[in-house]
């Protein structure tokens, strides 16, 4: 057996993502035959005794306290960027301009401006074979990957109507702590940004159609948090009685809007909602199609299954419930017998085997950075339709 080329790969950040990325990088040649060999190289982060610590517990080889040194360096060849967003655009484009690889997380940048800039830093890489992707995971999520091939195929006909959720709880505590997701100068916006990006990227792959315009509430329900405390997973709980600090980003977003439509079809028109205050709700995130022949819905906490309704089956139609751990289905025929789910974790995995494989082509991954910057001019539209007494907005570009 001929020998793998390495693709030997540099992360930055070690949290909740790090440790996400980690365990895709670690697994994905072990499930899947990729034409290059990933190898955990070096991770980089400011701390030396946590940094080191991360790279023992998530099987990194080396470590940096410095990002730009882990760029400096020959023995890397991509650039895993796992940090909050006010730091994307500078490190992947340094990264891209040294001619690394960039896997980027979500959303890509804190503002269009600085996707711009990534994009265009992207696009004059990509010619000269160096190449970059945006870490929307959800898309490789075996039942939603099934939603795309279903309406590729015509099965759903014209698409009308799309409903997108993102629903957590993790917030609804007024005493969880203060942490980098609820400043906007770090992060960018709040559940908008954070887990809306995602369902906004979700309807526009799977529909075909971008959104062109939108009408949009924001609402900040708790102003203040402790800025201290026990901070667990992505939130924790408070210091009673200590500091508090105010919180700068939105905590529920939801807005109506129109997608682009394409070939003579007129566009799907669509709800969005966006929280991390639906008590209940862990990690609801909901996409349902309603076409001029179909529907599809799915639902994250039960993310083996896709529903499907077909209007040929009437006058005994209903929707039918299919089990998305088939060979045939997408990626899942790498994992275990039939009826075996997976589960969050395997679409970070899905991520790192169809960039591996598109850098051993010479291709352009998806989404690229083109794609998550329409993602941003669509936050961008949001956020000023909500400032603007939910007037309606077009989106830059679509």
């Amino acid at each position: 057996m001929t020998e793998r080329k390495p693709l030997r790969v540099g992360m930055v950040g070690y949290a909740f993502m790090g440790a996400a990325h980690s365990q895709a990088w670690r697994t994905a040649p072990r499930f899947f035959d990729l034409p290059l060999a990933p190898r955990l190289t070096a991770v980089a982060g400011r701390d030396p005794e946590r940094v080191a610590a991360a790279a023992a517990k998530l099987g990194w080889e080396s470590t940096e306290t410095d990002w730009r040194r882990l760029i400096e360096r020959n023995d890397i060849d991509l650039i895993d960027i796992c940090t909050p967003g006010d730091t994307h655009a500078e490190i992947a484009i340094a990264a891209l301009e040294a001619g690394k690889h960039v896997l980027c997380e979500k959303p890509l940048a804190n503002s269009v401006a600085e996707a711009e800039r990534m994009t265009a830093a992207a696009d004059a890489a990509a010619a000269r074979g160096v190449f970059s992707m945006c870490g929307f995971s959800y898309r490789r999520t075996p039942a939603l990957a099934l939603m795309k091939r279903l309406v590729d195929s015509g099965a759903v006909g014209q698409v009308r109507h799309v409903r997108a959720q993102y629903l957590q709880d993790w917030l609804t505590d007024e005493n969880a702590p203060l942490t980098w997701r609820l400043d906007k100068s770090k992060s960018g916006s709040g559940s908008l940004g954070d887990i809306g990006a995602h369902i906004i990227d979700a309807a526009q792959w799977i529909t075909g159609q971008n959104i062109s315009g939108v009408s949009a509430l924001l609402e900040t329900f708790v102003k203040e948090r402790p800025v201290g405390g026990d901070f667990v997973g992505l939130g924790g709980a408070g210091q009673a009685g200590g500091p508090k600090g105010p919180v700068t980003v939105d905590d529920a977003a939801i807005f109506s809007a129109r997608f682009n439509g394409g070939a003579g079809s007129p566009g799907a028109i669509g709800v969005f909602e966006a929280t991390r205050f639906a008590l209940g709700r862990k990690n609801a995130m909901r996409l349902e199609l309603n076409g001029s022949k179909a529907s599809l819905a799915f639902d994250f906490e039960d993310m083996n299954s896709l529903w499907f309704y077909d209007a040929a089956d009437e006058p005994n139609a209903g929707f039918r419930k299919i089990q998305v751990t088939e060979a045939e289905h997408p990626y899942t025929g790498h994992w275990w017998p039939v009826g075996h789910g997976l589960g969050y974790e395997h679409a970070f995995t899905h991520q790192v085997v169809d960039l591996v494989e598109a850098i051993a082509e010479g291709k352009q991954p998806t989404p690229s950075f083109a794609d998550a910057l329409q993602v941003q001019r669509v936050l961008e539209a949001v956020e000023m339709s909500a400032a603007d007494e939910s007037r309606w907005t077009k989106v830059e570009g679509a």
